[in-house]
């Protein structure tokens, strides 16, 4: 007699492995194995080995926590509200990345929401968050300038606000990386592309680099800097270095605030015949995925954005649990990647350097001679984050 296709798929069904089964097969009580699976604070007195057993165990019997009764016992949502001013950017998707792996193997799931820089978004997206039971906040390239109700992490946040940790970069040391590079490559006339006033990163960078900038002797002149004012696009930093070009100031290098605007120059650069780095070095920021396959490769400042990310996450949940206590600040620090994109400043102009005159070279031959209007030195130092 042949049995239903009902029949045989309720036999053919697995039972249901719960907290009682894996208790049951390793002679412990559910209790301990609830506290080892959710790493709670009675799972700090277990010995390593009884942990390492409990999670053998959950894998081996392919165990599946129900999120939603543990919520119900438990009475919280494993939620994190996360604020960013743009997912599709690769500054942010990186940033995400982190926060998302690290969020997924602790059992949390996240909320994203997107404000543009729009401070009264913020504000209702945040009411909005609360209100569908985030546990904690972590925010991106967003300017936090008040207090929050939750524990707050601000992947780039440079305002002291009670109960928040920013988590930032030295830029002090990214701009000396960066310009002593430069520098040793022979270049002294650079140009600058500032970052858009709205990015939480775009002061303290620049602060950062006229304070090192003043320190190392080199000059930043107003005619060979640009602000950027448009949104992070491919196209970023192409109009921008038209603009530069349209001024007819001579450079041999170009800091950019990041990489896309670094990229873009280079677009622009090339469009005006120009090569890249015999006749311009390019500098970027961030070292995003694309800054390795650009052509050339560009030569960056590198945040461990995916990194941070994770930090973050791992910072609100232990500040959610009450782990560790809060502090105002975690610093990072940055790397340098040297690429294709930079290289000596062109033998020409490092002769008319020396001797003072002002004999045409590749690039300055569309350009006027340069100017000795100079920005005058911050009168402090930016912020150290060490």
């Amino acid at each position: 007699m042949t049995s239903s296709p009902k029949k045989k798929a309720n036999a053919d069904r697995q039972p249901k492995v719960t907290l009682r089964t894996i208790a049951q097969h390793l002679g412990l009580t559910p209790a301990t194995i609830s506290a080892a699976l959710n790493n709670s604070a009675a799972a700090k007195s277990f010995p390593e080995h009884t942990k390492a057993r409990i999670l053998a165990a959950a894998r081996e019997l392919n165990y599946r926590p129900n999120y939603f009764a543990r919520s119900l016992r438990s009475r919280r949502t494993y939620t994190i509200g996360v604020i960013a001013e743009e997912i599709g950017d690769a500054y942010g998707a990186l940033v995400i990345s982190g926060i998302e792996e690290y969020l997924r193997k602790n059992d949390f799931f996240f909320f994203t929401v997107i404000h543009r820089h729009d401070q009264k978004l913020l504000q209702t997206y945040a009411q909005m968050l609360l209100s569908r039971g985030v546990e904690g906040f972590i925010t991106t390239d967003t300017s936090i300038i008040e207090k929050l109700p939750l524990p707050t992490v601000a992947v780039a946040g440079h305002t002291r606000v009670e109960g928040v940790t920013n988590i930032t970069l030295d830029h002090n040391l990214a701009a000396r990386l960066a310009l002593t590079h430069l520098l040793d490559l022979g270049h002294r006339e650079i140009a600058f592309l500032k970052g858009h006033p709205a990015s939480s990163d775009s002061g303290i960078r620049w602060a950062a680099i006229r304070a090192i900038a003043c320190e190392l002797g080199v000059r930043i002149r107003p005619e060979l800097t640009v602000q950027i004012d448009s949104d992070a696009t491919p196209q970023l930093g192409c109009p921008f270095a038209k603009e530069l070009l349209s001024r007819r100031q001579r450079f041999t290098a170009l800091f950019a605030y990041n990489d896309l605007s670094a990229i873009g120059a280079i677009w622009a650069f090339r469009e005006a015949g120009l090569r890249i780095p015999e006749d311009v070095s390019v500098v970027g920021f961030d070292d995003i995925p694309a800054a390795a396959f650009a052509n050339p490769g560009l030569t960056t400042v590198r945040q461990p954005l995916q990194r941070m990310g994770q930090i973050a996450a791992k910072r609100v949940i232990n500040q959610i649990e009450g782990n560790v206590e809060w502090v105002p600040e975690i610093a990072i620090e940055p790397e340098f990647v040297v690429r294709d994109s930079t290289g000596p400043a062109p033998s020409s102009f490092r002769k008319s350097q020396s001797s003072g005159a002002n004999r045409a070279k590749r690039v300055p031959s569309k350009l006027a001679a340069p100017s000795r209007d100079v920005l005058p030195c911050p009168r402090r130092k930016p912020v150290d984050f060490h």
